[in-house]
C-alpha cells in the first residue's frame, strides 16, 4: 500500500520509491504536515516542538492546557485565512455577512485505488493502474466551507498529485477570494529557489535565490501561464548540485494566471503554495456548489536536479499527456513562417514543399496569413475563410499539390483572437474582451475573444472543427499572441466579474478536450507567441509547445536548459531557422542549429531555396540522423552535464536510454578562448559494469588547431563516469560535438 493510515498516531504517510509524504491530524482536528523527504518510516510529528512563541495565538480551547501551540508556528497541510496563522494563507473566503476565513479542522478521510478526476480542468491519469487516491475533508462549519484534500500516489514514478476541492455546505452565498492548490510546509532547512522568468523570446530563464526572510511571490496576471514566469518551480538545499542533494518540485497544472509564494517565517520554517492568481479573482459559491482549484504535481528526489527532471519528464511523457502522439515518432516539419513571412502565394508555397521533400522533410506547415484579407497582423482574425487572391480556388489545390508530393499538411490558426477589421467583429463586438465605455487596449492589433462565454467557445471548437473535417490536415498550429486585459464580460453579473480569467481558461480547456477527442489523428502543438502559454495544462492536450520565438540557436541553450528543469524534450518544439538569425542577427553554423534543435520536436523554418547544395546535403544528412535517434531522444533520460552557476564556455548535456544501453552526448562552444582549458566531460547515467562502443563521434563546422588525438574504441561505464572523456580543442563559431554511444554485449 502506497498510502498508510496510523490510528494510533493519527498518522497518514504516503509513499513513494524513493520519498514519504506525512500529514497527522493534531489537537482540535488541525490537519500537520510533519514530514515530506526520502522514504522512511514513523511518526514525524514530535519533530515539531511546542514551543511559545510571542505574539503567535492559541485555540481558545488549549489556552488552558498550553500557550505553546499555535497555528502561526504549526506547519500546516491547507492554511485558512483571519485564524491565527499570519503567513500566506492558502484559502480565503467570505461570507455574506463580512465573515472572513476559513479555519479548517479535520472530518473524514478516504483512501480508494485509483485516480480523482476534476471537473472542468486537466489532471494526470493512471495508465498503468497502480495510482492510489487519499481524499482528506476539513470544514469550518461556522462558516459553511467544506475543503476537500486530493492526494494521488504514483509510487513508481515518484509523483504525488495534490488538487483542492471547497464545498459550500452551509445557508448561504460564500465568496472564494484565493484558492491555492498546494500548501507546502517545511519547518527546517536552508532552501534556495530555482524559477524560470524571462519576457517574449526569452523565456524561462533559470535563476536560483536564496529563499529570503519574508514572503516571494512569482506569477502571471496575464490570463496566461506567460513568458514571464512558468508555473513550475524547484526548492532546493543550498549545496543541492544536478546529481546530489535534496529538492522538491511544485507544478502547477494550469494555462491561466497563476501565483507561485516561497514564504520563510520567523521560525526559519518555509511555506511553498501555489494556485490561481488571487489578485482580482473571486468565485461565488452559492450552498450546495463546490470549485475545483487546479492540480499541483509534487517530486521531491535526495540525488539532485537530474533525477528530479527526469521524473518530472517521464511522468508528463505517461501520465498526463492523453495525445496518441505523446509517445509516437512525430514528423520532421518545415514552417513557411521566417521563409516568406505573410508574403506567399500557392506557387511559392509548393517551391518549398517541393525543396522541403526533396531534403526529406515529412510535413509542410503554413503558418499566419492564409484567411481572410490577412496580408500583415492588422485585420482578419476571426475571418476563418481562405484568401484566395493568394491560394486561388482555396486550401483544396494547396493542400493536394502538398499531398502529390508525399507530404503531409499543417495549419496555423490563432481562433482565441479577434482583429477589429474582420466581419466576425462586425458582427459580435460583444464577444470581443472590453470594459463598457472604455476604448480596449490593443496588442499586435488584435482583441481576445470572451472564452468564458460558453457560445464563444462554441464557435472556437466548431469553426477549428469544420476546418479539420473540411480539409486533410494532419497538423495544427495553435497560437495565442497577446495577453488579457479589459478584463469584463456583459454574461456576467458585476458580483461575478472576478471568475472571468478562471471562466476563460476553463473555456479553452473545454475546446482543446473536444478537439483533441475529435480528431485524434491529428498532431496539435501549441503556440502563445512561442513560449508564452508553456505548461502541464496544455501539455495534457497538446503533445508539443512551440519554446520560444528565439530560434538562434545560442539563446536557445538557456532557453531550452530551463525549459528541461521541468518539461520533457518531447514536449520542446525546436526548429532549424536561417543564418543570420531573423531575432538576433546572430551567424551560426547550419550542424550546430540542428544540434540544439535535435534537443526538442525538430524541424525547420527556413527557405530550402536559398540554401547552397552543400547546405541541403548536410540537412538530408541531419534528418537521416535525428530518425535514428529520434527513440533516444524522445524517450531516453536527460542530464545536464553542468551545473546552472558554472562560469563555462560551453553548454553540454547527456541523454541515455532507461536500459542504459545507448547514450547521446551533445556540446556547443560557446566562447572559444585562445589559450583554453581542456574540454572534459565526465559522462552520466551509464553501466559502470559495462563496456561502450564509440559508434560515432562529430566535430561540427569547427577549426581544429591541431589534428585531435584519436579516441579509443572501447570505454568501460565507470572510466566514463568517473574519469570522463576530454574532446578535441576547437576554435570558431559556435562548434558543436555529438557522441553516441552504445553497451557491448559480452
Amino acid at each position: 500500500m502506497s498510502i498508510v493510515y496510523d490510528a494510533a498516531a493519527r498518522t497518514l504517510t504516503l509513499h513513494t520509491r524513493e520519498s514519504s509524504y506525512q500529514m497527522q491530524i493534531g489537537p482540535l482536528g488541525y490537519l500537520l504536515h510533519t514530514y515530506y523527504g526520502r522514504r522512511a518510516e514513523g511518526n514525524f510529528g514530535p519533530l515539531h516542538l511546542r514551543k511559545d512563541v510571542g505574539f503567535s495565538p492559541v485555540p481558545h480551547a488549549l489556552a488552558e492546557e498550553t500557550r505553546g501551540w499555535s497555528p502561526d508556528t504549526m506547519p500546516l497541510e491547507l492554511s485558512g485565512a483571519n485564524a491565527g496563522d499570519f503567513r500566506t494563507p492558502a484559502v480565503c473566503a467570505a461570507a455574506e455577512d463580512g465573515q472572513r476565513g476559513p479555519d479548517l479542522r479535520y472530518v473524514r478521510h478516504e483512501i480508494r485505488p485509483g485516480k480523482y478526476s476534476l471537473n472542468g480542468l486537466p489532471a494526470a491519469f493512471d495508465p498503468g493502474g497502480e495510482a492510489e487516491t487519499l481524499s482528506v475533508t476539513l470544514a469550518d462549519e461556522s462558516l459553511g466551507l467544506e475543503a476537500e484534500l486530493l492526494y494521488a500516489v504514483y509510487e513508481s514514478r515518484d509523483i504525488v498529485t495534490r488538487a483542492l476541492r471547497l464545498r459550500n455546505t452551509g445557508k448561504g452565498t460564500l465568496t472564494l477570494e484565493k484558492t491555492a492548490s498546494c500548501c507546502l510546509d517545511l519547518p527546517f532547512g536552508d532552501w534556495d529557489l530555482l524559477h524560470f522568468h524571462g519576457r517574449h523570446a526569452m523565456e524561462r530563464q533559470p535563476e536560483r535565490t536564496p529563499v529570503m526572510n519574508g514572503a516571494m511571490r512569482l506569477g502571471s496576471r496575464r490570463v496566461a501561464s506567460s513568458h514571464q514566469h512558468n508555473p513550475f518551480a524547484i526548492l532546493c538545499g543550498r549545496h543541492t548540485t544536478e546529481d546530489a542533494g535534496d529538492c522538491y518540485g511544485l507544478m502547477l497544472v494550469y494555462s491561466g494566471s497563476f501565483e507561485l509564494e516561497a514564504e520563510q517565517d520567523q521560525m526559519g520554517s518555509v511555506r511553498l503554495s501555489a494556485g490561481i492568481q488571487s489578485e482580482g479573482f473571486s468565485w461565488t459559491l452559492r450552498p450546495g456548489e463546490s470549485f475545483d482549484a487546479p492540480e499541483a504535481l509534487l517530486c521531491f528526489r535526495h540525488d539532485g536536479l537530474n533525477a528530479l527532471s527526469q521524473c518530472y519528464h517521464r511522468f508528463l511523457r505517461r501520465c498526463l499527456c492523453r495525445s496518441p502522439f505523446s509517445g509516437a515518432l512525430r514528423p520532421v516539419l518545415l514552417n513557411n513562417w521566417e521563409a516568406t513571412y505573410f508574403d506567399f502565394n500557392r506557387d511559392k508555397i509548393l517551391a518549398i514543399a517541393r525543396e522541403a521533400r526533396d531534403l526529406g522533410v515529412e510535413l509542410l506547415v503554413l503558418d499566419d496569413g492564409w484567411f481572410g484579407r490577412r496580408s500583415d497582423d492588422r485585420s482578419s482574425l476571426g475571418d476563418w475563410f481562405v484568401n484566395e487572391e493568394k491560394l486561388p480556388g482555396g486550401l483544396e489545390p494547396l493542400i493536394r499539390g502538398v499531398k502529390d508530393l508525399g507530404l503531409r499538411f499543417g495549419l496555423w490558426v490563432e481562433p482565441e483572437m479577434v482583429s477589429e477589421d474582420s466581419a466576425l467583429y462586425r458582427s459580435h463586438p460583444d464577444w470581443a474582451l472590453a470594459l463598457p465605455g472604455r476604448e480596449p487596449f490593443l496588442s499586435r492589433s488584435q482583441l481576445v475573444l470572451d472564452l468564458s462565454r460558453p457560445e464563444v467557445a462554441d464557435w472556437i471548437y466548431e469553426t477549428v472543427a469544420g476546418l479539420l473535417r473540411r480539409y486533410d490536415i494532419d497538423y495544427i498550429k495553435w497560437d495565442f499572441n497577446r495577453s488579457l486585459t479589459d478584463l469584463y464580460s456583459p454574461a456576467l453579473p458585476p458580483e461575478r466579474q472576478g471568475e472571468q480569467a478562471h471562466r476563460c481558461t476553463l473555456g479553452l480547456y473545454s475546446v482543446m478536450e473536444r478537439l483533441t477527442a475529435a480528431f485524434p489523428q491529428v498532431l496539435f502543438e501549441g503556440c502563445a507567441g512561442g513560449g508564452g502559454r508553456f505548461d502541464a495544462g496544455i501539455l495534457a492536450y497538446f503533445p508539443q509547445i512551440w519554446c520560444s520565438d528565439d530560434t538562434d540557436p545560442i539563446e536557445r541553450l538557456t532557453i531550452q536548459r530551463g525549459t528541461c528543469y521541468g518539461y520533457p524534450l518531447s514536449a520542446v518544439g525546436a526548429h532549424v531557422s536561417a543564418s543570420p538569425n531573423h531575432q538576433t542577427g546572430r551567424r551560426t553554423p547550419l550542424d550546430t542549429r540542428a544540434l540544439v534543435a535535435m534537443a526538442g520536436g525538430f524541424g525547420y523554418e527556413l527557405d530550402p531555396g536559398k540554401l547552397s547544395e552543400e547546405e541541403k546535403a548536410r540537412i538530408r544528412g541531419q534528418i537521416r540522423r535525428f530518425r535514428k535517434l529520434a527513440p533516444l531522444l524522445r524517450e531516453g533520460d536527460l542530464y545536464r552535464l553542468t551545473e546552472l552557476d558554472d562560469r563555462r564556455d560551453y553548454e553540454a548535456w547527456q541523454i541515455v536510454s532507461e536500459d542504459r544501453d545507448e547514450s547521446l552526448v551533445s556540446l556547443v562552444l560557446t566562447h572559444p578562448r585562445a589559450n583554453p582549458r581542456p574540454l572534459h566531460l565526465r559522462l552520466k547515467g551509464l553501466d559502470p559494469a559495462a563496456r561502450y562502443r564509440l559508434e560515432r563521434l562529430e566535430v561540427f563546422e569547427a577549426y581544429l588547431p591541431e589534428p585531435p588525438e584519436e579516441l579509443p574504441e572501447l570505454f568501460s561505464g565507470a572510466a566514463l563516469l568517473y574519469a570522463g572523456l576530454t574532446l578535441p580543442r576547437m576554435m570558431g563559431d559556435y562548434p558543436g560535438v555529438q557522441l553516441q554511444l552504445r553497451k557491448v554485449e559480452d
